[in-house]
């Protein structure tokens, strides 16, 4: 199946991303999170194009989209998913299904508590919308939405180095002998680009306002019971299981998958989940 690499702009933005499959198959919108791009369904987009018209942008701030520097572009998460709900305008998609992972979670629910009607269904990788999903690795960034003072916000810069994106967010629980260098390395160097920290430091800061929209994502799932399947990596550091488990709570019709890996979870089962995701929207779709 063959992979395609556009570009779409929206204002001032100009967004990249990767789409594969007949323009007239059913959307599944795929959601990166952070720091990572479109890169990260590399494998997962050709084993669903068959079925499915795949999408894959690079949020602004992230990966080869072009975005304005922070001096003329605010990086909050609203605005991120202004960007994304305009991108989906432009290209025509009326009717789509959600993969939200990490990052992509805020941005991608923020979508459907908005447009309800367009979304068919939801697909959550580790993409949180509960406290509970939160583990205790937090501090800096919670003190930070505490009190965005410059030793706080230096504080967060940690989050950002080559050590802790490749060894605690891709190597944490994930099998060594799987976990290909591709994802992180990419993320590595693309994290040196003159002004992506602060962007990123920007994001951290703003990140205070997704736990705030929680119980407003909750009533979506209430109200209109969205499809839901949760394949969620059970080692991971940042968002625990149950969090995947806690949306049952408003989705008692969803389905929950733990696997044996960590956040980055496509990067050493992305067979699995995608046989997965197949099963669920061939049963349900």
């Amino acid at each position: 199946m063959t992979v395609s690499y556009k570009a779409q702009r929206v204002a001032d933005v100009e967004i990249f991303y990767r789409e594969a499959g007949a323009k007239d198959a059913p959307v599944l919108l795929l959601l990166h999170g952070f720091p990572t791009s479109s890169h990260m369904f590399r494998d997962l987009i050709p084993q669903l194009a068959d079925r499915y018209r795949v999408i894959a942008p690079d949020l602004p701030g992230f990966g080869y989209t072009k975005a304005p520097p922070r001096e003329s572009f605010q990086y909050t998460f609203d605005n991120l998913a202004r960007v994304i709900d305009e991108f989906t305008e432009a290209l025509g998609l009326d009717r789509y299904a959600l993969y939200i992972f990490d990052y992509g979670a805020p941005v991608g629910l923020r979508l459907a508590a908005a447009h309800p009607e367009r979304v068919t269904a939801l697909i959550s990788q580790n993409g949180n919308a509960y406290m509970e999903g939160f583990s205790d690795e937090w501090g800096a960034w919670q003190a930070y939405w505490r009190d965005p003072s410059p030793e706080n916000r230096e504080a967060c810069r940690q989050s950002l180095s080559a050590d802790v994106i490749e060894n605690w967010q891709y190597r944490t629980g994930a099998d060594p002998s799987r976990l290909s260098p591709d994802g992180y390395m990419l993320d590595i160097a693309l994290m040196t680009r003159p002004g992506a920290e602060e962007i990123q430091l920007d994001l951290i800061r703003d990140y205070r306002t997704n736990p705030e929209r929680y119980p407003e994502f909750q009533a979506y799932f209430r109200k209109h019971q969205p499809l839901f399947l949760a394949v969620w990596g059970r080692h991971d550091p940042a968002f625990l299981p149950a969090g995947a488990e806690a949306y049952k709570r408003d989705l008692p019709h969803g389905h929950v998958h733990l696997l044996d890996a960590g956040h980055f979870a496509l990067e050493t089962h992305a067979d699995e989940i995608a046989q997965i995701i197949r099963s669920f929207l061939g049963q349900h779709l």
